[in-house]
């Protein structure tokens, strides 16, 4: 990141009983997840960088604009170009949906980065403009709060847990929405979360909290992949791969998914060629072999070399794969007893072939 770009931010203090001391350090584009258990800091951040936390200790940037430096320069919330989203939509329920969108949209006629238009498509807001806040489900109304956000015409959206306050129908709805933001906008977003699978859909870079420090932050892959962190760890394991449809199979309905050393196959036609797609595989859904395996029920059985192992429990190690036959390119995660290692022979920068029993697309 240039001196000049992205988002950087350092604040210390406490509040009440809770110390936190954060440094983060986010791109210019796309988002990133601030994830972490309940209590250890993720709105506390939020709140510093908006300004709505005050902190004697701080400094913020944002794309070369200077929000707070120490006790002498702090601009106030509402001068700072930003978007905020709350866990709940706070519209005004006198107003209607395209009243509610309007509030704090540049004037008719003046420039705006993002425009009307785009934000109602992105939204999908067209068909709900006549209606009350009161007659719109969970999504919808989030949905509402979104726009309004983007027609404020933010350098910076901040989201703190939108999802969190809706039942699993009205996430459904709202986040292909969320991804077509991150696709189509060229804005930094900071996502509030502690849920790992809206990061795996979401996220393009992750920020781990606890207990008021920013334990860890990078591309989202790379901290799933480290076995050093507790994410590698959980029992639940998985590494988000980012690939690009590379040939679709009519016939058996079949998709090739190209990533950095290699490609999967996973079920269904899930786009034209070329289009992008996450990919999310589990390190329990990868088997090893040292020779490559025999006729199998198994599609995807990728070369690889083994970079890394960390002991896990007493008799399981996480294994950190680099796939093609280098190990060069993305990294997997496989999950094995000690028993297996020890019987395959396995040891540290071995060739081996990845036996990945199933992949699931981390995108609707």
């Amino acid at each position: 990141m240039s001196e000049s770009g992205g988002i950087a931010a350092r604040f210390a203090g406490k509040l009440g009983a809770f110390s936190f001391d954060f440094a983060l350090a986010a791109p210019a584009r796309g988002v990133t997840a601030l994830y972490g258990p309940s209590g250890c800091g993720k709105t506390t951040l939020l709140r510093c960088i908006a300004g709505l936390n005050r902190v004697g200790d701080g400094h913020c940037r944002v794309e070369g604009e200077v929000w707070q430096e120490g006790r002498d320069l702090f601009v106030p919330t509402h001068r700072r170009a930003l978007g905020y989203v709350f866990q709940e939509a706070s519209l005004f329920p006198h107003l209607s949906v395209e009243a509610n969108l309007r509030f704090g949209a540049p004037r008719r006629g003046a420039p705006a980065a993002i425009d009307w238009e785009e934000v109602v498509d992105l939204c999908g807001l067209a068909r709900l403009f006549d209606r009350a806040p009161r007659d719109l489900s969970g999504g919808e109304r989030q949905r509402v709060a979104l726009g309004r956000a983007l027609l404020s015409q933010p350098r910076l959206l901040l989201m703190d847990e939108p999802l969190s306050a809706l039942d699993d129908a009205a996430k459904a709805e709202i986040l292909p929405f969320l991804e077509r933001l991150r696709d189509r906008l060229s804005l930094p977003a900071l996502y509030v979360t502690h849920d790992m699978a809206e990061v795996e859909r979401l996220a393009d870079h992750l920020a781990l909290i606890d207990a008021g420090r920013i334990v860890a932050a990078g591309p989202l892959a790379a901290l799933q992949s480290d076995p050093n962190l507790s994410l590698a760890a959980a029992r639940g394991a998985a590494v988000t791969l980012a690939g690009t449809v590379a040939a679709v199979d009519d016939a058996y309905g079949l998709t090739t998914i190209a990533v950095g050393g290699g490609a999967f196959v996973a079920p269904g036609k899930l786009g034209p060629v070329g289009a992008r797609r996450r990919l999310r595989v589990l390190a329990g859904d990868v088997s090893l072999a040292p020779a490559p395996p025999g006729p199998s029920s198994i599609l995807n059985v990728l070369p690889a070399r083994i970079l890394s192992t960390r002991a896990v429990a007493t008799n399981e190690l996480v294994v950190v794969l680099g796939l093609g036959a280098d190990g060069a390119g993305d990294r997997i995660l496989a999950r094995l007893t000690r028993r297996s290692w020890e019987r395959l022979d396995l040891a540290e920068g071995a060739s081996v072939h990845a036996q990945v029993k199933s992949v699931a697309l981390s995108r609707a």
